[in-house]
């Protein structure tokens, strides 16, 4: 059975697609691709069909993650297939808390940087969108630590599933 995360941010052109490419990354490094699946979505369909923000794939692909990518709007009815939804900021948690159909698919909901013990009370990604090159660079810091904690949680929920 496949565990399936979903990554969310607000147009699904920056946080998300980068917070994507880096779990992929670490579930591939983890030999999990055959069991984990990882994709993105945006709260809104602003830029739904568009590729990734060039800034955003420019500081992916400078450090080695893949940087394919096309925005689409998330939806409702995704939550009974969905295992993990990770929202990138507080808005986007009670915006999809807000559309949860169920009380099991809200607690499904977790802000990326709950998983990064060195966040502490700090867990927002800020919007690198209206930001230079740096923010891009912070954004993908944060994801990066992140995503280490996250993959011990989806290890420990594989693993909570074979026993």
């Amino acid at each position: 059975m496949t565990y399936r995360v979903c990554f969310v941010c607000t147009g699904n052109i920056c946080r998300s697609p980068m917070a994507e490419s880096v779990f992929h990354a670490r579930v591939a490094e983890a030999g999990l691709a055959e069991l984990v699946t990882v994709d993105s979505a945006g709260t809104g369909g602003w830029h739904e069909g568009e590729a990734a923000d060039p800034r955003a794939a420019s500081v992916l692909g400078e450090h080695g993650y893949g940087t394919e990518h096309i925005a689409r709007q998330f939806q409702s009815s995704w939550f009974p297939r969905l295992d993990l939804v990770i929202a990138l900021d507080t808005g986007h948690l009670k915006a999809l808390r807000r559309h949860a159909p169920t009380e099991e698919d809200a607690r499904k909901i977790r802000l990326l940087r709950s998983f990064d013990p060195s966040a502490g009370d700090e867990l927002d990604v800020p919007d690198p969108y209206y930001g230079d090159r740096d923010n891009f660079e912070e954004c993908l810091e944060m994801v990066e630590a992140a995503s280490t904690g996250l993959l011990a949680a989806v290890l420990a929920e594989l693993e909570g599933r074979t026993a």
